[in-house]
């Protein structure tokens, strides 16, 4: 397991040198930041995954599932080709595992080549994820550069009670 040191103490610059101006970012990637989400994890079987923070769920009957996933993620083919997958929330201590499958974090071996998983018909789930719920693909479409999935949920499991993982402004928070 890596050590990630959640507020790193080196500082070479007070601003981000690489990042565009201000001025010239988009309104709605602005705007969308500063929208809090839970951050979840997508899993299919192959096995793939994703972290994905744009997830809705709508109660009805049948119970619905909304995601906005990368169209060129290798999860969404896993996802075509098996019609199904999991989604967990994911906690505070999952910090480095949403980096991971978010791309942003090294994963020798792979993604799933570290920490527990537990196999289900929809995709692996972390094994100390809280919950998660398995899916069943309905439709997807292009919406903006995303893929807006949608998906019946026909599984929920609810194991503990466990704190959210928040995406905010480019960060990760967590309630106090």
């Amino acid at each position: 397991m890596f050590h990630v040191n959640p507020n790193p103490g080196a500082e070479i610059h007070h601003t981000d040198p690489f990042a565009v101006p201000t001025e010239q970012r988009s309104p709605a990637r602005r705007l969308r930041g500063r929208l809090a989400a839970s951050v979840t994890l997508w899993t299919a079987p192959g096995p793939a995954g994703l972290t994905v923070s744009s997830t809705l769920v709508a109660a009805g009957e049948p119970d619905r599932l909304l995601g906005l996933v990368d169209p060129e993620a290798d999860l969404w083919t896993a996802i075509e080709d098996a019609g199904r997958f999991a989604v967990a929330p994911l906690g505070p201590s999952h910090r480095q595992l949403a980096d991971r499958f978010a791309g942003l974090f090294p994963s020798p071996g792979g993604l799933f080549a570290t920490d527990a998983w537990t196999d289900t018909p929809y995709g692996p789930v972390p094994a100390d994820a809280g919950s998660w719920a398995g899916c069943r693909l309905d439709t997807a479409r292009e919406y903006g550069w995303a893929l807006l999935v949608e998906a019946t949920i026909e599984t929920v499991e609810i194991v503990t009670d466990l704190p959210p993982l928040l995406h905010h402004r480019g960060r990760y928070h967590q309630f106090p």
